[in-house]
């Protein structure tokens, strides 16, 4: 078991999949278990795209869905000539 911080707070995760690890090392945390080691790049892309669920959720109708991946966004899309 690990202490680990994450989008909502601190909680108890079981480590038992992917074995001890660093401080500092991030994690796919589901349902209170750690499924995979992540890059930096990785939790930042799963945490963009639960902000744009969140977004969604929100109702508000001018959210700009593709602010949230911008790795997926075609380079013409996001620099418009």
């Amino acid at each position: 078991m690990a202490r680990c911080h994450g989008r909502n707070g601190e909680q108890e995760v079981n480590m038992m999949l992917i074995g001890p690890q660093e401080v500092g090392t991030w994690v796919l945390n589901f349902l209170g278990s750690a499924r995979e080691v992540l890059t930096a790049e990785e939790a930042t892309q799963i945490d963009n795209a639960l902000d744009a669920l969140v977004a969604v959720e929100s109702g508000d109708p001018d959210v700009d869905i593709d602010s949230f991946f911008p790795d997926l966004v075609p380079a013409n899309k996001a620099n418009p000539a």
